[in-house]
């Protein structure tokens, strides 16, 4: 048996047994052409039935299908032979999967947009006739001639997802749009061509050609806005494979060097790092030194130093030295690719978002077509004069006046108006899920460096040990010293620091890996470094500045020392300093009942410093990427709803597995595609802001769905005739029509209030 699968069933039975052995593999599928939450919820039960499939579940968040199967029973066509028949399609290219998904989201993105602008232009005439020139000559067949393109040409894709969902017996918010426009239009278009079939009667041929056009407008652009909100789902997996160079440089056993690509390294291979490179592989450096920004995994920004001996991990950048390294780890045992799998894991492993409107449409809609069923046979069988033509009316009136459009409007235009708030605010959001889950949140766990922290180190302070006159001339020494320094501390003493002489030139320079830099200048040697450097070069501390040190150090500064010859001259202390607003914010997430807990890959020192003044309470130190997300998994089966925020491309794992995910605008690309919220500023009070507003705009959802609803619970009892038998009201079709428009337009205006919020 294959090891290659996720998982290996024994036999079930002998050899002789028909069935045969189980081979169960469980494979993500990008699918194609879904829409809506009740597409995915289509998609899924559709797998769920294909014998030899033991599990689904299909994500609409990322628009993939994980599924479970018999590889020895099923072939990757047959489970794309199921999906394609009920009008949806899987990817099983294994070698572009991503490629194809992505282009066939551009495509139909694309097809929305064109479908949305016609149909619109052309229902706008169809509905200003409607509504005031209907006494103009051939108005009806003006009517007709615009709506027909609108209702078959632009809104096909409903008729025939309707007709794939009767197929298998299912019914969906397709279905809805597809029978009310189209038997609002077949009843307008016989109206037009026989009218004389209703003056017979006594009655006027009414038709309805506006509001079977206006609907697949309407319908047609709630689609495009959720197209919107999930078409750069996969940017963020691409962007991390792109951290990975195509080629690198080999260096053969005779001593020269040949690029070759990535995908040939073999482990126990000798490769070469030039400065600016990222590293290829993971491994072990065998000869140079250098410094290396390895943020992206431990999205701490000072770079770390590289000797012999040290590891380095792909996708990691190298800074200031060239290196030699010997391949440790290479294709998918990588640390960047370990991190790409935990990714796209944390990511298809969210439940299918299931969206309010969806949920109640797969009751809704069957009901609303046995109401019209009924409708018409409660009118025909008392029989009468009018009893066909009553039983006909009441039963389009009803299909009319129950159009989806409110319900399809109620939540894309409020999540229209609370994104366009949170611009305003300087938060970006990416979907209605976001929205819809962000005002439960009760725990927020923030990244330290980059978000409550600046991200960036600065001299915090600069004591010295001389006097006045000496002070400008050992300035600038060390100003020049530092010039010399390829460490990344020394950048931020030199932007400290001015340069008062630019003349000051050393008879030597040597930089000491991990400890600091000297330089002799007239017999004196200068030393700037670590605390280690003084004392092997037996450089006595004073008291004071000892006792200042330490201090410096409790407050989470990293100190550094400049000595000349054994007499020490000052103390540099460097710190990536907390914000301003950082205390403020999380004071006022835990006045709401909110947990607040801080997670970084610093040491425990530096950790409890940042705590102490921002008023955390939980905090964990030197956590690795898994970590963070192993963290986050804790709280929520706590029964914790978690929002994560981070900057870094270590904390895109996280971002995955949280129920919110917030990225820092001044972060990495790769976490702001992975997250779901971004904060277009470094104030960390945009952070309870963006809680406060999923909470209005889940009110103003909810508000919506309430009056659409209640619209159809009064209107289509009203529309059927039940107030005919008390005072012989029957409530004409174009009435319904119009009633429909005024429940769009009542949506639309109570989700424009949200503008007028404070946030």
């Amino acid at each position: 048996m294959s090891t290659a699968t996720t998982t290996i069933a024994t036999p079930q039975a002998p050899a002789a047994n028909t069935k045969g052995v189980q081979r169960i593999v469980k494979e993500t599928f990008p699918v194609l052409e879904m829409t809506c939450a009740s597409c995915a919820v289509s998609v899924e039960s559709i797998l769920k039935s294909v014998p030899g499939v033991s599990n689904a579940g299909v994500n609409f968040a990322n628009q993939t299908a994980s599924v479970e199967y018999d590889a020895a029973r099923l072939s990757h066509q047959q489970l794309q032979a199921a999906v394609r028949s009920i009008g949806y399609d899987i990817v099983i290219d294994t070698d572009n999967k991503a490629e194809v998904q992505q282009q066939a989201q551009r495509e139909h993105y694309q097809y929305l947009k064109q479908r949305t602008i016609w149909a619109s232009l052309l229902s706008l005439p169809v509905v200003v006739i409607g509504m005031f020139f209907m006494n103009i000559p051939y108005a009806n067949w003006i009517m007709l001639v615009l709506s027909t393109p609108v209702v078959f040409y632009f809104g096909r894709s409903f008729f025939v997802n309707a007709w794939k969902q009767a197929a298998h017996r299912k019914a969906n918010m397709d279905t809805l749009v597809a029978l009310s426009t189209g038997i609002a239009w077949l009843f307008s278009t016989f109206n037009t061509i026989y009218p004389a079939f209703w003056h017979q009667r006594g009655l006027h041929p009414h038709v309805y050609f506006e509001a079977a056009a206006v609907v697949i407008a309407f319908i047609s652009l709630g689609k495009l806005l959720e197209a919107k909100a999930t078409s750069n789902t996969s940017t963020a997996l691409k962007k991390l494979a792109g951290l990975q160079p195509k080629t690198v440089a080999l260096v053969t056993p005779s001593g020269t060097i040949v690029a070759i690509p990535v995908a040939e390294v073999n482990i126990g291979d000798a490769l070469l790092v030039k400065p600016g490179e990222k590293i290829p592989v993971d491994g072990t450096v065998a000869s140079g030194s250098s410094y290396i920004d390895e943020s992206m995994i431990t999205g701490e920004p000072i770079p770390a130093a590289k000797q012999q001996g040290d590891a380095v991990f792909a996708g990691t950048i190298n800074q200031q030295g060239s290196f030699q390294f010997r391949a440790d780890k290479v294709g998918a045992d990588t640390l960047l690719a370990q991190i790409i799998k935990m990714v796209e894991e944390a990511q298809g492993s969210k439940a299918p978002v299931q969206k309010l409107v969806d949920k109640i449409a797969g009751i809704f809609v069957p009901i609303v077509i046995g109401i019209a069923v009924l409708t018409f046979i409660a009118w025909l069988v008392p029989g009468g004069e009018n009893a066909f033509t009553h039983a006909l009316l009441t039963s389009v009136t009803v299909l009319v006046i129950a159009c989806p459009c409110a319900l399809g409007l109620a939540t894309p235009t409020a999540i229209m108006v609370g994104v366009g708030k949170g611009a305003e605010n300087n938060i970006l959001i990416k979907d209605a899920e976001s929205l819809e889950v962000a005002h439960k949140v009760n725990a927020v766990v923030l990244d330290k460096t980059g978000t409550i922290t600046e991200g960036k180190p600065v001299v915090t302070d600069l004591t010295w040990n001389n006097s006045e006159p000496e002070r400008a001339e050992q300035e600038a020494i060390l100003y020049a010293l530092e010039q010399q320094s390829e460490h990344p501390l020394a950048q931020a003493i030199l932007q400290h620091l001015s340069a008062t002489n630019t003349n000051i030139h050393f008879e030597s320079v040597e930089s000491i890996t991990g400890k600091g830099i000297q330089g002799i200048r007239a017999d004196i040697t200068y030393r700037v470094g670590n605390q280690q450097l003084m004392e092997e070069n037996n450089v006595p501390i004073p008291a004071a500045l000892a006792a200042k040190a330490s201090h410096l150090q409790e407050q989470a500064n990293t100190v550094v020392w400049f000595a000349a010859n054994d007499r020490l001259l000052a103390i540099i202390a460097i710190a990536d300093k907390v914000k301003e607003t950082s205390k403020a914010a999380i004071a006022t997430l835990q006045r709401n009942g909110i947990e607040v807990h801080m997670l970084t890959g610093d040491n425990r020192h530096t950790a409890e410093a940042v705590a102490r003044q921002t008023g955390i309470t939980s905090f964990k130190a030197g956590v690795l990427p898994a970590d963070k997300a192993a963290f986050v998994k804790e709280l929520q089966q706590a029964g914790k709803t978690v929002a994560m925020v981070g900057d870094g491309i270590n904390d895109s794992h996280a971002l995955a597995q949280a129920d919110i995910s917030i990225a820092m605008g001044k972060g990495t690309d790769i976490a702001m595609d992975v997250a779901r919220i971004t904060l277009i500023t470094a104030d960390l009070n945009a952070i309870p802001k963006a809680l406060l507003l999923s909470r209005k705009t889940v009110r103003t959802i909810r508000q919506n769905l309430f009056w659409a609803f209640i619209y159809n619970i009064i209107g289509i009892p009203v529309a059927a005739g039940l107030l005919y038998p008390f005072n012989g009201f029957l409530l004409d079709p174009m009435i319904a029509g119009a009633a429909m428009a005024l429940s769009s337009v009542s949506v639309v205006g109570n989700s424009l209030r949200l503008k007028m919020a404070k946030i």
